[in-house]
């Protein structure tokens, strides 16, 4: 039985993995809510899917750090808008590579608040009306970070480690009422993700994924359909992907 995916909800959706969901989901036949900071890119990444995939698509530039922000977007939807079939909790960031002892408190604080908080609070507001129409999929984007931990990695591997464990609870909490949940932890994927991490430094950010092949963000979007077109009775709780040249977070095989 093929899963009927009406509504996609995609947090972080201007770059990356959230990007590239969207427009997976988009051409699975998906109508969209995507939601990010970027307010002018959002606009135009909106326009670009509606034009080329012909679905419709909702967008906000609503900070998911905000639990108020997010629960008053979604409570100001047309009702036919709340009924979400897949939210995908994809927002999320690291910031620095200090070991902890030195670690910026700025950067802690906005790894929490985005990674952690960010999920919790668009999981608090969307899933209840899943679990009342006894129907949904929840997708949580994690990382090999939440399975080990490496030098300089502490605080941002502590919210990879969050997701897992929440994913699993998730799991837990919501057996019974036919709603599923997918963690979906990643390793090297070549996106914005190392320039954020290195606070716009392009050039040190280009060498995390040099002399290999890393997976691209597509590779986690067709993951993350897959995953939600199975029929309703299966749920693949867990998946754990890597390129081919990665062992660990620390052993990556690199012909230079």
């Amino acid at each position: 039985m093929k899963a009927n995916i009406k509504i996609t909800f995609i947090t972080g959706a201007t770059a990356g993995i959230g990007l590239a969901c969207a427009q997976k989901f988009a051409e699975y036949g998906s109508n969209l809510i995507l939601i990010a900071r970027r307010k002018e890119r959002l606009q135009q990444i909106a326009e670009e899917i509606k034009s080329k995939y012909s679905v419709e698509v909702l967008w906000s530039d609503v900070d998911v750090r905000n639990f108020e922000a997010i629960k008053e977007f979604y409570e100001n939807l047309p009702e036919n808008w709340k009924k979400i079939d897949v939210l995908i909790n994809n927002a999320g960031k690291a910031l620095g590579l200090s070991k902890i002892h030195e670690g910026e408190l700025a950067d802690w604080e906005e790894m929490i608040d985005t990674n952690i908080k960010g999920l919790l609070y668009c999981s608090r507001v969307i899933i209840p009306d899943m679990v009342q129409r006894n129907e949904g999929f929840v997708i949580n984007i994690g990382s090999l970070a939440g399975r080990e931990v490496y030098p300089g990695g502490n605080v941002y591997c502590g919210t990879k480690s969050f997701v897992r464990a929440i994913s699993k609870g998730m799991i837990i909490d919501l057996n019974g009422t036919n709603v599923r949940v997918t963690n979906i932890d990643p390793g090297l994927v070549e996106t914005e993700f190392s320039e954020v991490r290195f606070h716009g430094d392009k050039e040190r950010a280009s060498q995390v994924y040099k002399g290999y092949q890393p997976l691209t963000p597509e590779d986690i979007a067709d993951i993350a359909l897959f995953a939600a077109t199975r029929p309703k009775h299966v749920m693949i709780q867990d998946i754990f992907v890597t390129p081919t040249a990665q062992a660990t977070a620390t052993i990556v095989s690199k012909k230079l």
